[in-house]
């Protein structure tokens, strides 16, 4: 991102953060009102049962998306034994790449709506606003579904395998998750394109949540 700047694309940069900054509280906000849902009232205890990006976004996690390209918010905090629901922790988890694939498809749809209409043109900002907030909330959401480490993912897919590989899997994630997830991080930003197929899978599902 921060060649956009050098290269004076302001305009793109800006526009890329604060798109970045809204899918992220909107993802965060997520988990946080589904955990009350389910009878957890842990993040909206702590203040994260809001919309106001200061509660969700971390500095740091944010200077990562501007220096590298990858970056982090917040982890909402939870209590999973004020849920009493078994399948609680995996729905907890899959709120957040499913608030971002809610915006995707608003984002997307706005947008063929705005040239329809004639609102706007392809051209114009608001359509390169909605562009970017669209593919920024695509990759988010599969790039969240990876299971590995700290990511939703994990949790999802923990819930979804049989007993007698759940324990090792979960135990594999809490031991070695975050190197592997790391290590794969580090990979793509030494040129290896280890997440070339999900911007490539991202791009091929704009068809399936367009309806204008």
């Amino acid at each position: 991102m921060l060649s956009l700047l050098l290269n004076g694309q302001a305009l793109v940069f800006g526009i890329i953060l604060v798109a970045i900054i809204f899918s992220l509280t909107l993802h965060e906000y997520g988990h946080a009102r589904s955990a009350k849902w389910l009878g957890d009232d842990t993040a909206e205890r702590m203040g994260r049962l809001t919309l106001n990006p200061a509660a969700h976004v971390d500095p740091v996690g944010l200077l990562m998306v501007v220096l590298v390209g990858f970056g982090y918010a917040k982890p909402v905090p939870i209590s999973p034994n004020k849920m009493r629901q078994p399948w609680a922790g995996a729905a907890v988890a899959a709120a957040g790449p499913l608030m971002n694939l809610l915006l995707a498809i608003l984002s997307v749809n706005l947008l063929l709506w705005g040239v329809k209409t004639g609102s706007f043109a392809f051209s114009d900002p608001p359509a390169l606003a909605l562009i970017i907030l669209s593919k920024i909330n695509l990759l988010l959401m599969l790039f969240n579904l990876i299971p590995l480490g700290p990511l939703d993912g994990h949790y999802i897919m923990s819930w979804f395998l049989p007993v007698r590989l759940r324990h090792p899997y979960d135990d594999f994630n809490n031991r070695y998750g975050s190197f592997v997830f790391i290590g794969l991080i580090i990979l793509s930003l030494l040129g290896v394109p280890i997440f070339h197929f999900l911007m490539s899978f991202s791009a091929a599902l704009i068809p399936y949540i367009s309806f204008f």
